[in-house]
């Protein structure tokens, strides 16, 4: 995480921000933590995919929106699983 730009106090609130974020896009009910586990997760997912295809984001904003994109993914793989299980 510090690789992109911020410290890890940082990366915690950002990622629970993104995870928060999503949540409340994709109509799920995860909690705190998860909210929190869901942006930091898929911050670093996000940035992976991102920077297969060339883009690179950083600084505290660009972690914002790579969390909000992954853990979005993250929820709809969840849901995916769920329903075939």
């Amino acid at each position: 995480m510090e690789s992109a730009g911020i410290g890890w106090i940082a990366a915690i609130i950002i990622g629970g921000v993104a995870g928060w974020l999503a949540e409340m896009f994709m109509k799920s009910n995860m909690g705190v933590i998860m909210n929190i586990i869901l942006g930091i997760v898929g911050a670093i997912i996000a940035n992976a995919i991102l920077s297969m295809v060339g883009v690179v984001l950083t600084g505290w904003l660009g972690y914002l929106i790579a969390g909000f994109i992954g853990a979005c993914i993250l929820i709809a793989v969840a849901r995916m699983f769920k329903r075939t299980a």
